[in-house]
């Protein structure tokens, strides 16, 4: 079963970096906590790529804290990154040939 759990949208202008990302993980655990009370037992493991915000040294001491057990993902493995196969392929098809003026508008438009 597919599900997102956690939408960020990141203000124009600003670059993700591990001050930025940490965070968003805290918000993460927190979903995941409601979503799952009671299921889990052992904790989650977590699959992201290789971006230098996810593999800074603040972050990964903010995963160890939060109890994520990070897997290592291949530097080219396409069939791992179910975001982009699985996720933005329904979201494009939604979007597809509208236009749109202002971020806010967009916003609204992802989230229905």
């Amino acid at each position: 079963m597919k599900m997102t759990l956690l939408i960020d949208y990141l203000p124009k202008g600003q670059t993700i970096n591990a001050e930025y990302y940490s965070p968003l993980l805290v918000q993460l655990k927190d979903i995941l906590k409601e979503k799952h009370s009671g299921k889990v037992t052992k904790g989650f493991l977590f699959l992201h790529n290789n971006a230098p915000a996810h593999w800074a040294l603040a972050t990964q001491k903010k995963l160890a804290y939060l109890g994520f057990q990070c897997l290592d993902h291949p530097p080219y493995s396409p069939d791992l990154a179910l975001s982009d196969y699985h996720l933005f392929p329904g979201l494009k098809k939604q979007l597809k040939g509208r236009h749109f003026l202002s971020n806010m508008e967009v916003i609204a438009a992802t989230e229905t």
